[in-house]
C-alpha cells in the first residue's frame, strides 16, 4: 500500500460513494487508476464500501455492550458460536477482566433479556457476562483509524491529531 492507495481510501472514508472520477481528480491520477486500485484494495480484503444504519432509527430499541468471561480451552469455540448470531454487530477477543466483547442490535429489552438468558448464558464455555445497554451514540465507526489525509499523509497514531 502506498501513499495514493491510502489517498483513496481517505476518500471513500468520508463518502464511500464518492465518484471516482473526483477521486482521480483530487489525487492527479486517472480514473481508470482509481478503479484498479480500489478492485485491488476490496480483493485483498482492506477495503469494504459498506451503508452505515442508524440502528436506533431502524427499530431496534435495545442495542447494548456485553463482556463475556470463557472458561479456558473454550474461547475460539464460543466466539465462533456468537459470531454467527444475527444480533451480534462487533465481536472481539479483549484483555483484562473479560475475554470477549460483544454489540448486539435488539428490537427491545425482552429481545435482549431472551439472547441473555436464553442463549448467550447456555453456550458451554461461558462463565460470566455483564451487559451495558446503549444509552447514546456519538459516534460511529464512520472515519475510523487509520485516517489517511486526501494528501496522503497517513496519521499513524491517534495522539498525533490531539
Amino acid at each position: 500500500m502506498d501513499d495514493i492507495d491510502r489517498s483513496i481510501l481517505s476518500f471513500l472514508q468520508k463518502d464511500g460513494r464518492k465518484h471516482f472520477t473526483e477521486i482521480a481528480k483530487a489525487v492527479g491520477i486517472t480514473e481508470g487508476t482509481v478503479r484498479n486500485r480500489v478492485a485491488r484494495l476490496q480483493d485483498d480484503h482492506v477495503l469494504q464500501i459498506i451503508g452505515m444504519v442508524d440502528p436506533m432509527k431502524m427499530g431496534y430499541d435495545a442495542p447494548a455492550l456485553i463482556g463475556v468471561s470463557i472458561q479456558p480451552p473454550y474461547l475460539e469455540e464460543v466466539a465462533e458460536e456468537i459470531a454467527a448470531w444475527p444480533e451480534v454487530s462487533y465481536l472481539i477477543m479483549v484483555s483484562g477482566e473479560f475475554d470477549l466483547m460483544v454489540e448486539v442490535m435488539c428490537q427491545d429489552r425482552e429481545h435482549l433479556a431472551s439472547l441473555l438468558r436464553d442463549r448467550l448464558q447456555q453456550v458451554t464455555g461461558v462463565r460470566r457476562t455483564e451487559s451495558f445497554m446503549i444509552l447514546h451514540t456519538y459516534k460511529m465507526a464512520h472515519g475510523a483509524q487509520p485516517v489517511s489525509s486526501p494528501e496522503g499523509n497517513v496519521r499513524e497514531k491517534a495522539y498525533d491529531t490531539v
